[in-house]
């Protein structure tokens, strides 16, 4: 409100609101005074209440003003509305519940019935934006179950479970359309301040089980086609390697973005982009893909960022390299001891010494050995295994960023018992990943 509007505050029209107010607040505070067993929660939580009942009066006369004051047009094609009605219905709000009053009328050109001031407020669900907001906060956080208890617990809001959901649902699919938006428009949006000197993208997957062809596993199974339950869930991380800091002998990332998707190649290589232009890679002097040897995620860096210099996991290749050993020296003692040469060898960049020692180690091993397989490994990646060089510009040698991303988001969407559809696991997704990349507000 202005200074203008704020005046009303003084009418008489506002006069029992304020007074019951004060009187509700005074009665708090004097509990509050001759209870011994009273702390400052209790306190809090009375004021919160009193208070409760205010701030839902004003919000009930404030969108009440608004809302008459929004001219009876279309919302969609803005054509003059007909046939016009008012009708009451009752808003959640975290305060509570209002009463509102709207127009309703029927445009001819959209031959639809429409509420312009419900659009207008935000309202079209019966729940205000900030109760919008917190269900789809608490649901992409938790189980609806505990949503809805916590956030009962937070809010003192009651919110049913299947309410909940939909509001939860209708959010998550409000963020897919702005992260689209987004991501077709990060091409043209300047980067602000000064660019990355160094780029990293990691990308991996893991798996998400839902519950598709669910009660036909024995027919699928007598007509020969085993039902999958398991489904890949594609996820990156993109950081400027200037947010890469070591603390306490730790490597620790300041600032990074993140994507994460269930629907496929196509639509990963799509946010991937996006996530990584609004980090600076159209201004990158050096731009690094990192990831554990997966086919899949080399043919994506070549289509979508031919320019980055591609390194497999240091982590990844020691346990190609640990099979070998064990292969090679049956006690665990010598198989640790060689690793610990092959490791040293490894972190200097000295891959084709490696390579040529393990050939020269196969001669003496019997055909079909795992080293051999090993080798051929090795050869395929040597190229990308230079860690000599990486450590001497302090850059990641590992993918632990992206795996540890990976295990965050299994610690929502892997709990025990859980089961989902493509359309709820990716309307999650979306959600909990504008969260993590700090534009909640902006996807809602």
């Amino acid at each position: 409100m202005n200074a203008i509007d704020c005046s009303v505050l003084r009418t008489a029209a506002w006069a029992a609101p304020i007074s019951a107010l004060l009187a509700s607040v005074c009665a708090c505070l004097e509990q509050f005074q001759n209870s011994g067993e009273h702390n400052a929660g209790h306190l809090e939580q009375a004021l919160k209440k009193s208070s409760g009942n205010f701030v839902a009066a004003v919000l009930e006369k404030a969108l009440q003003a608004k809302a008459n004051s929004i001219p009876p047009h279309c919302p969609r094609c803005g054509a003059k509305l007909t046939k016009g009605q008012k009708l009451t219905r009752t808003i959640h709000v975290v305060a509570g519940e209002i009463q509102l009053t709207r127009l309703r009328g029927y445009c001819p050109k959209c031959q639809d019935w429409f509420c312009p001031a419900d659009e207008a407020l935000g309202i079209q669900s019966g729940h205000s934006p900030c109760v919008q907001e917190l269900a789809a906060l608490f649901a992409s956080k938790m189980p609806l179950a505990d949503a809805a208890a916590v956030m009962e617990i937070a809010t003192g809001l009651k919110m049913p479970l299947t309410t909940l959901d939909r509001v939860a649902k209708r959010a998550a699919q409000n963020a897919q359309i702005k992260r689209r938006q987004l991501d077709e428009q990060a091409g043209a949006v300047p980067w602000p301040g000064e660019p990355p000197q160094t780029l990293i993208i990691q990308v991996d997957a893991w798996n998400i089980r839902e519950r598709d062809h669910w009660g036909q596993s024995d027919e699928l199974r007598l007509g020969g086609v085993e039902p999958e339950r398991w489904h890949w869930v594609y996820t990156g991380t993109v950081f400027a390697l200037e947010h890469r800091l070591c603390k306490e002998g730790r490597a620790i990332i300041s600032s990074r973005g993140f994507v994460a998707t269930r629907l496929g190649l196509d639509e990963l290589r799509e946010q991937l982009w996006g996530e990584a232009m609004r980090r600076g890679l159209g201004q990158a002097r050096r731009l690094i893909l990192i990831a554990d040897g997966a086919p899949w995620i080399w043919a994506l860096g070549e289509d979508r960022f031919p320019e980055a210099l591609q390194r497999v996991d240091f982590y990844h290749v020691q346990e190609h390299l640990w099979a070998v050993a064990h292969e090679l020296y049956p006690q665990p003692e010598q198989a640790k001891a060689w690793m610990e040469k092959i490791k040293g060898q490894l972190r200097e960049g000295q891959a084709l010494k490696i390579i040529g020692h393990l050939e020269e180690a196969l001669r003496q091993l019997p055909q079909g050995s795992r080293t051999a397989r090993e080798i051929k490994y090795l050869k395929e990646h040597q190229e990308r295994m230079d860690y000599g060089v990486a450590r001497a510009r302090g850059e990641p040698i590992g993918s632990g960023a992206i795996e540890a991303t990976c295990r965050q988001y299994q610690c929502r969407f892997k709990r025990p018992g859980q089961f989902w559809s493509t359309t709820g696991d990716e309307g999650l997704l979306c959600l909990e990943t504008f969260w993590r990349n700090g534009r909640w507000n902006t996807g809602l």
